[in-house]
């Protein structure tokens, strides 16, 4: 059994059985050993950044990490973005970045690179396996180390993979479990909650519906509001889920959405922060004299601290406060944000998945889908674009038995539009919803936020933000990958293509053609 053989063994019985997958020549007796070891499911994307984006999605809806197997240090530098999202996300990632043969480095070949650095820079564990008899020890320390919720990284060297391992298969460790909450912070949490007059729960991560529950259980006993992070890693919402708050993204709303908590009690997030920083607007979202308090950290089981606080505040028989169902109706007439958003909210199927690159197009989505029938929604956590297609990949192999819904900005989808190939290659069941202004929307909003050139772009500046010239045709891009695509330019048109699209298994798109949201 060689080093490659011994590895794949090791990451099946480890439970890692999904390789998102971009090789090259240093990865070839990796890619060999699929052959001769079962239990290892190969995906390969056309570009490694769709393949970390497709680990993240996966690893947010199976629970448990997949593997990624990248190209040298310019293979994981085009992951990077996505696994930065990941990472942002607390998502646990299995990467295996193949590397030359150990007595090769010292030429400087081409693709030689700082290795070390570039998978330092974005992993919180990195094993450099050295030899053959190592390398199946290594992955089994790694996929420990990735779990429950971080990025994980192993260097193999093209001779570790093809020589020869004379050990035995290692026994598997036991993986980290989330740190848990003490005593103390959960009796000061409902300490804080009794005795405030207005608090807040600042929740963040994976927020699943029995959370969701226990949250507004204290809610209803303490008298604090509940509110999710701008973007939540994954949340069970729709109809019988928990009534939530949503912080705003633009700094302003976030900073008015706060301006009377008094007392914030963080539950697996982060204290807020403004996305970025803005001439005269501060950083920190909250009143400076406001009391900030971490109940949990992202790090830490946040479920665990939720009973233990409805157990303090004596609020196991509270009632939560729930949503319907409430569907809307189809929309009619122009084709734009608001309608858009409608069609989605009526026509999400039950157990759907949706996934959430819409940028300012699919800000209305949010909202409007509420009281919709019950669903999962990711969204981009770290804020790096190129992440809704390939992570729609992962969630749809993960899950292979729901709807996948991506929502999809137009210059968003061009970073890693190589994912449609992958859900046609894999018959994935995803309806990919493109919502198309020919702008980077975002960007003239921001441009307006930051008083660059007094709010006003000059012609050259307003053409680094427009990508209408010349215009995308996504239908073609699509059909081109072998993916089903249609257009729509009304409601109508749009609802009856998405209620095909739901109602038919397999991939397809929507070129959604939409006016640019007005937001200031």
């Amino acid at each position: 059994m060689n080093g490659a053989e011994s590895l794949i063994k090791t990451l099946v019985n480890s439970g890692v059985e999904v390789c998102f997958t971009n090789p090259g020549t240093s990865e070839m007796h990796f890619v060999a050993a699929l052959d001769e070891v079962e239990g290892m499911r190969g995906i390969l994307a056309l570009f490694e950044g769709v393949a970390s984006g497709a680990a993240d999605g996966y690893a947010r809806m199976a629970g448990k990490p997949a593997a990624t197997l990248l190209h040298l240090g310019p293979g994981l530098g085009n992951a990077w973005a996505n696994i930065h999202n990941a990472r942002k996300g607390n998502v646990p990632i299995v990467n295996i970045i193949g590397d030359h043969a150990t007595y090769h480095l010292q030429y400087n070949a081409p693709l030689t690179s700082d290795l070390e650095g570039i998978a330092s820079s974005i992993s919180d564990t990195l094993i450099q396996s050295q030899s053959a008899a190592d390398i199946a020890r290594d992955g089994a320390a790694v996929v420990a180390a990735a779990l429950p919720n971080k990025v994980a990284s192993l260097v193999l060297p093209a001779d570790v993979s093809w020589s020869n391992n004379p050990s035995p298969l290692p026994d598997i460790p036991v993986p980290n479990a989330p740190t848990p909450v003490a005593n103390e912070a959960v009796q000061r949490a409902a300490e804080l909650l009794r005795g405030s007059n207005s608090a807040m729960l600042f929740v963040g991560g994976t927020v699943s519906v029995e959370l969701g529950h226990l949250l507004s259980r204290i809610s209803q006993v303490s008298g604090c509001r509940v509110c999710l992070e701008t973007f939540p890693t994954r949340v069970s919402r729709g109809a019988g889920s928990a009534k939530m708050e949503k912080l705003p993204y633009l700094a302003e709303m976030a900073i008015d959405h706060l301006k009377n908590v008094d007392t914030l009690v963080l539950l697996g997030a982060p204290s807020p922060v403004s996305f970025f920083a803005y001439p005269n607007v501060p950083s920190v979202l909250q009143a400076e004299s406001c009391e900030v308090f971490e109940l949990s950290s992202p790090d830490q089981d946040s479920l665990a601290a939720a009973h233990a606080l409805v157990a303090a505040l004596d609020a196991e028989s509270a009632d939560p406060d729930l949503n319907g169902e409430q569907l809307p109706a189809l929309p009619t007439g122009d084709l734009d944000a608001m309608t858009l958003a409608q069609a989605l909210a009526a026509l999400i199927p039950d157990n759907a998945i949706v996934v959430d690159e819409g940028a300012t197009t699919g800000l209305a989505c949010y909202p409007f889908s509420e009281q919709a029938r019950p669903h999962d929604w990711l969204s981009l956590t770290g804020g790096s674009i190129g992440f809704g297609l390939p992570c729609a990949v992962g969630a749809a192999v993960a899950c292979p038995d729901r709807k996948v819904i991506c929502l999809e900005g137009d210059g968003s989808a061009m970073y890693t539009i190589q994912a449609l190939w992958t859900m046609v290659r894999e018959q994935l069941d995803i309806t990919v919803v493109m919502c198309n202004n020919s702008k980077y929307n975002i960007l003239e909003l921001e441009f307006a936020r930051t008083g660059a050139r007094g709010g006003k772009p000059g012609d050259k500046a307003a053409s680094m933000m427009d990508i209408g010239n010349p215009s995308m045709d996504f239908v073609s891009m699509a059909q081109g990958f072998g993916m089903q695509a249609s257009r729509a330019t009304t409601a109508e048109e749009f609802s009856a293509q998405l209620a095909d699209a739901i109602n038919s298994p397999g991939p397809r798109l929507i070129d959604a053609v939409v006016p640019c949201l007005q937001l200031g």
